[in-house]
């Protein structure tokens, strides 16, 4: 297992762990956060553990092209119920990423150094953030790493039901207006696996990586 220093660096992801971790410790500076997912890797830890930077060997990925989106979901768009925003709440949608309760996890892994790391990145441009309101009020919503190319997806929440699906299909849609090539998903996920992401091997990922 590789220990990070203070020097910029991280490890080649294929010199990972067999579950995928490929560094521990270093820091959440904006430096090494970004260096970190342009190299495939993101940061994945317990409050009460070192970071440890992972990259799974099977990578959950959406190809825009196939966003899966049902015949309920498109009539509950169609209401018009929801209004979509992209980045005017980033501190309130973290805020909520981090709080809310989730069925059989006992806490959060989003820490509040990891709060205040991201909430950096946003102000750097680099992390964004999309919301979903119903009535003036957030009921949705997720946050990612935006690379220009690909969008590293990173949390998302629910208040009202279905309000973190519209959140991904207006990102999906909008990423894919931009001519993006893929939506990072990181870790399989039934509920998003219902709406067309799959996964995907480690090199295949790292090739849509690169510019």
């Amino acid at each position: 297992m590789y220990f990070l220093s203070r020097e910029l660096y991280f490890p080649s992801v294929e010199q990972s762990s067999p579950e995928g971790i490929v560094a521990i410790g270093g820091d959440l500076s904006p430096e090494r956060l970004l260096l970190a997912y342009r190299s495939g890797i993101f940061p994945w830890f317990e409050d009460d553990e070192p970071i440890l930077w992972w990259s799974p060997p099977e990578r959950m990925v959406l190809f825009l092209d196939e966003l899966k989106v049902s015949k309920s979901m498109r009539n509950i768009i169609n209401r018009n119920t929801f209004r979509v925003t992209f980045n005017t709440a980033f501190k309130q949608v973290i805020a909520n990423c981090r709080d809310i309760k989730r069925d059989g996890q006992p806490g959060t892994w989003i820490t509040n150094d990891m709060t205040e790391a991201y909430c950096r990145l946003n102000e750097l441009g680099i992390a964004k953030s999309v919301e979903v309101w119903q009535d003036d009020e957030l009921v949705g919503g997720l946050y990612g790493i935006d690379l220009g190319h690909v969008f590293c997806g990173e949390s998302m929440f629910s208040k009202v039901s279905n309000a973190s699906k519209i959140a991904f299909i207006a990102l999906a849609k909008q990423l894919q207006l931009a001519n993006y090539r893929v939506l990072d998903c990181q870790v399989h996920n039934s509920h998003l696996e219902s709406l067309g992401a799959r996964e995907i091997d480690r090199e295949d990922f790292m090739e849509m990586l690169k510019y």
